[in-house]
């Protein structure tokens, strides 16, 4: 299979405008709200959803944060080689907040159940909702549903979902198959 671009450059710009509004629309001013990027790629994601806001409605500055979810996954010990683990950052208290988890793809759902796992080992939000640029649907192994989307695609197991980011942004994001040389 070749390559197939899912959102270029400037549709990953625009997408993120679209999510960064939604989440204006929903949280206001953020006072109550943080928003938690899971290490490693959604932390880039959240981060640049974070300088969307910003640019979008000055003044507000959401908490943010970000969570590894390294040894909370399922598995953790089944890997034929050791997991990297990343920092979790969090100068905030995430009791009773509205808490929005940020990744950049959704497939099994397995990383979003280890990162509630993580999450509510630091305390009790009073919501929780999950933000994912690309949705794989039709590969869940939870009942596991993304409140806000960036894109969604069908695809198949075999099929790996890539975004690729630039130290300030995006460059693209692609699916392709992982078992063919591409």
């Amino acid at each position: 299979m070749k390559p197939l671009t899912l959102l270029n450059g400037k549709q990953l710009d625009l997408t993120l405008n679209r999510l960064a509004i939604q989440l204006i629309e929903v949280h206001g001013g953020f006072e109550d709200s943080a928003i938690i990027g899971i290490q490693r790629t959604g932390a880039l994601f959240s981060k640049a959803l974070i300088e969307k806001i910003k640019i979008l409605r000055p003044g507000i500055d959401p908490l943010h944060g970000l969570l590894d979810v390294t040894f909370f996954r399922d598995d953790f010990g089944r890997r034929g080689k050791p997991l990297q683990a990343f920092s979790t950052e969090l100068d905030f208290a995430v009791e009773g907040k509205n808490i929005v988890l940020v990744d950049d793809v959704l497939f099994t759902g397995r990383t979003i159940r280890a990162a509630m796992d993580a999450l509510m080992s630091l305390g009790r939000p009073a919501h929780v909702e999950l933000m994912v640029l690309i949705d794989r649907r039709f590969s869940r192994q939870l009942p596991i549903e993304p409140t806000y989307t960036g894109k969604r695609v069908d695809s198949i197991a075999s099929q790996h979902v890539d975004v690729k980011w630039y130290e300030k942004g995006f460059k693209e994001a692609i699916l392709y198959d992982k078992n063919l040389d591409t």
